[in-house]
This record gives structure tokens, C-alpha cells and sequence, in this order.
């Protein structure tokens, strides 16, 4: 039995390991052998419509695939779907597709993992101790939201009749809300406990009370027990999966967890990470929060995935796909074009390489991944795999603690949007949004400019209007939310959801 085995569990088809215990003891005994794998990120262009993806996870899938045909140890770290969104049908399952899918892709789609439904009982639990410590004096305001894998409209904003005035209550998906996010960043259950704990239930009086001061934390850390342990499958062709954490990255972090993906790094030599939606959302988070906040592996390559009609067929927008990859190079990361083809526009090859060549893009993939699979990419991974071999060791970004939220704003507009830190608009109420955020960290002892940043945003822009000329794009924040637990400060950028509905199928 090898020493991963005896983390393993079995969980029908597939196994779930415990990552926590499992990298607790490599890091307690060094000399154990271990694998040291490189990052590959594989981000995708913003889409032209957001309800359907580019193809991140086929890409993902068929990518493993043909690595390791290659001869090389490769495995995926994919990120658990939303069950009311993703596998509804808005955009795809978020297991691949066709012979880029995993042998139990129901399994994934539907939630079976298990940590959807464990987070979103133990949010709502920690909602239910908070309406309770209304009802006991101990808050008189609520500030964490309910959750729900099921949107409805009627639950983007509630109130609770008390006998004594309603309270207003909310209610988001699953995967954005800010125990998912402790999840994804946490590396042990105690460090999820501390941040439970942090977490902010409500006010009194104006002042924040945290879930600590008020209940014993182990009634929600148990129901977490299983949901902190990534999921294992594979690929049709036998390719090593591991699936954990949330997705939806233009409203909450859209990464898989960190200890899924450190996990699979000593298992494995080359590692594929999958950074929900577009460059600007899950890519921009994975580097500039995953890396520069929580130490996570700098990717010694990355993919950009686009349609053809994405990347082509509106030439306003087509300005989004060589900002992505030329951003990604500027970091030093090497970058390489990938156009995900769908049926019938094998005829646009040639052209397609010849668009990339003006661009002066690496050497484009391309290909039907839907129909091929990793065969698609076999014969065309040999730069890819010289740069993922050969390259420099992966840079060590520096932190933003301490830069004010405002001027991280400016900072994120400009490299990850392309917008100058002049058209960075303040909407009305942000300001007082911001003041009554900075007001609740130092209630807290917290400076909010410690807090690392996360954009909410929609999927389908990277601006406030990406079709307008490049000197008239604009930036608007409009407001700002407080996860202490989590160590996180949310800012609203663009028209977004957080109970987004899905499309009928």
C-alpha cells in the first residue's frame, strides 16, 4: 500500500482523499518521497456570452491526456460544479465533454462529491445561529447570508418578520459564499476553525460580532469533515483527476482548493490547474490572491482557451484574446493560444494560425476537443512541453498587503483589464460602502487594506463597456463587503449576480 492509500477512501466510483492529513505528514517528515510538479494554469478568454464557456475543463481533460501520451506524469485539479447553474445547463457541467470527459461525469455535475451540500448545511446552520442570537439580544442586524445550490429571484433579497421589524436577509449560491472560500484556502480543519470563528455574524449597535463569540465551532467543523477532502476520478483515457471546491470565479474566487492542488503537485509532475471563466476572473484571482496572498505555485506555463467565433467574430471584442496572452507573457509565464473548435470549422485552421501569427502569438493549438480528445494535441505540444521543461523557475510575486483597496483597484484595472488607474470610477455610495467596511475591520482589529482582493464582476466583460473605444473603457466600484473569515474584502465592479438564474435546456 503506498502512503497515499492509506488517505484514501472509497466514495463509490470514485475516492476521497485526505489531503489535510496526507500533506500534514510529508511536511513532518521531509525525507518521505514526494513529487515537486509544475503548475500549467488553463484560463480561457472572456466570453462572448456568459452562459457558455470556452471549454476549460475539455481543454483541461484533453491537455492530461495528451501529456501523458507523451510519457509525462500529468493530472488535473478541477473545481466542483454548481448544480443550480452549471450542471442545469446554463454552460456545460464542468466535466468536459465528449472524449474530453471524466468516466463518472454525473458525479461531478450533480454535486456528489459531497462538499456543495456539506457547505451550504454548515453556512446555513451559522445562519441559523445568528437569527437565534437576534432573538437572544446578542445582534441586531445579520450580515451573512443563507446559500442555496438552487437559485430563485425571490431569494436575491429578504426580510424576516421578528415580531419587531423585519431584518433584511439574503441569500447566494453555494459556491460564492464565504465558507467555500475559507475551504478553498485553508490548508488544516484548525486553520477552517479559526476562520469560522472570524467570520462576521452580524452588528449590535453598529458593532461586528463574530460567530466565536457566540457558539461552539465544532458543531459546523464536523459537518466539514468529508467536505474538505478532494474527490478522485479519472479521464476516459485513465488520466488522474482531483475535484474540490467551488467555481464561479467573476463572484467569488473560482479556483479549486489549495490543498487539492499542493495535494496532486507531490503526487504528480505537471499539475493542471482550471481557472474559472476568463483570464480576467479566475486567472487574475488564482495570481494575484491563490499566489500572491496564500502562497500557492506561480504557473510555469499557461493556456488560453478560445472559441473561434470568440476570438474572431466581433471586432470589438477581439481585443480581450491578445490582451489575456500578452498579460500572461509580460508575467513571464509562458503562454500559449488554444482554439477549441466545434464541429465544422476544421476548414478555419489555416486561418486561425495565421491570425495568431499576426498577433505574434506562440505557435496556436488547435483542434476539435470535443471530437479528439488529447489525439488532437499530441503532435502539437512540443513547444509547450519544451517551455514546461525548460523554463526559468517560477517567479515569486510580491504581496499587496497593506496597499489601500482603492489603489488595489487601479492596480488590478490596469494589469488585469487593461484600464488606467484615471478611469477607475467611484459610483455613488461607494464611498460610504468603503467607510462603513473600513469601520467593521477596526471594530475587529483587522485593517481592511490586510484583506486580499477579490473583483465581483460580470463573467462577459473585463470593463464597464468593452466595446468602446480603449481610451474611453471604463472601471466603476460600487461596493464593498467584508469576509473576515475568509481574510477577504469583496468589491463589486460590473453588473453581477450572486444568485444568478439558469437558462431552460
Amino acid at each position: 500500500m503506498t502512503l497515499i492509500d492509506q488517505y484514501t477512501s472509497q466514495y463509490g466510483p470514485m475516492s476521497k482523499i485526505d489531503a489535510f492529513g496526507y500533506m500534514r505528514y510529508l511536511k513532518e517528515h521531509p525525507e518521505e518521497a514526494r513529487k515537486h510538479g509544475k503548475i500549467v494554469m488553463v484560463t480561457a478568454d472572456t466570453p462572448l456570452k456568459a452562459s457558455r464557456g470556452e471549454g476549460k475543463t475539455t481543454t483541461t481533460i484533453a491537455l492530461i491526456d495528451a501529456l501523458r501520451a507523451r510519457g509525462i506524469d500529468a493530472a488535473a485539479v478541477l473545481r466542483q460544479p454548481s448544480m443550480g447553474i452549471t450542471a442545469a445547463g446554463s454552460k456545460g457541467g464542468a466535466s468536459g465533454g465528449g472524449k474530453a470527459s471524466l468516466t463518472h461525469a454525473e458525479l461531478v455535475d450533480w454535486g456528489l462529491c459531497g462538499e456543495m451540500g456539506a457547505i451550504e448545511a454548515a453556512q446555513n446552520l451559522l445562519v441559523s445561529f445568528a437569527e437565534k442570537a437576534v432573538d437572544e439580544g446578542r445582534l441586531d442586524t445579520i450580515l451573512v447570508p443563507r446559500v442555496s445550490e438552487v437559485p430563485s429571484r425571490s431569494l436575491r433579497a429578504i426580510a424576516v418578520d421578528r415580531g419587531k421589524g423585519d431584518i433584511p436577509e439574503r441569500v447566494v449560491l453555494t459556491p460564492t459564499c464565504e465558507l467555500m472560500q475559507i475551504v478553498v484556502l485553508s490548508r488544516s480543519m484548525d486553520e477552517i476553525g479559526e476562520r469560522v470563528a472570524a467570520m462576521i455574524a452580524g452588528t449590535k449597535k453598529g458593532a461586528p460580532v463574530t460567530f466565536g463569540s457566540f457558539i461552539d465551532l465544532w458543531r459546523i467543523t464536523n459537518i466539514l469533515v468529508d467536505a474538505v477532502k478532494p474527490a478522485r476520478t479519472q479521464t476516459r483515457q485513465g488520466s488522474p483527476v482531483y475535484i474540490h471546491c467551488g467555481p464561479f470565479a467573476n463572484v467569488s474566487l473560482g479556483i479549486p482548493s489549495l490543498v487539492s492542488v499542493e495535494m496532486a503537485c507531490a503526487l504528480h509532475d505537471v499539475v493542471v490547474v482550471e481557472a474559472g471563466y476568463g483570464a480576467d476572473a479566475g486567472a487574475q484571482k488564482w495570481l494575484d490572491i491563490a499566489c500572491r496572498e496564500y502562497g500557492a505555485q506561480w504557473p510555469s506555463t499557461a493556456v488560453v482557451v478560445s472559441r473561434a467565433t470568440t476570438w474572431r467574430d466581433d471586432p470589438t471584442l477581439s481585443w480581450r484574446y491578445q490582451f489575456h496572452v500578452q498579460r500572461l507573457e509580460e508575467l513571464d509565464i509562458p503562454t500559449f493560444p488554444l482554439i477549441n473548435l466545434w464541429d465544422g470549422e476544421d476548414d478555419q485552421i489555416e486561418s486561425l494560425r495565421a491570425t495568431a501569427k499576426d498577433a505574434e502569438f506562440r505557435d496556436p493549438v488547435i483542434g476539435n476537443l470535443f471530437r479528439d480528445g488529447g489525439d488532437a494535441l499530441v503532435d502539437q505540444l512540443d513547444g509547450f512541453v519544451d517551455a514546461l521543461q525548460h523554463g526559468s523557475a517560477p517567479a515569486q510575486p510580491h504581496s499587496h498587503r497593506g496597499m489601500s483597496l482603492v489603489e488595489n483597484a487601479k492596480w488590478i484595472a490596469e494589469h488585469a483589464y487593461g484600464v488606467p488607474a484615471d478611469r477607475v470610477l467611484l459610483k455613488d455610495g461607494f464611498v460610504e460602502s468603503l467607510s462603513h467596511a473600513e469601520t467593521l475591520c477596526a471594530a475587529l482589529g483587522l485593517s481592511l487594506d490586510d484583506l486580499s482582493f477579490v473583483a465581483v464582476k460580470s463573467p462577459a466583460t473585463m470593463t464597464d463597456n468593452d466595446s468602446a473605444p480603449e481610451d474611453q473603457r471604463t472601471v466603476t466600484l460600487k461596493k464593498v463587503e467584508v469576509h473576515a473569515g475568509a481574510g477577504l474584502v469583496q468589491v463589486n465592479l460590473t453588473t453581477s449576480l450572486t444568485t444568478p438564474m439558469p437558462k431552460i435546456v
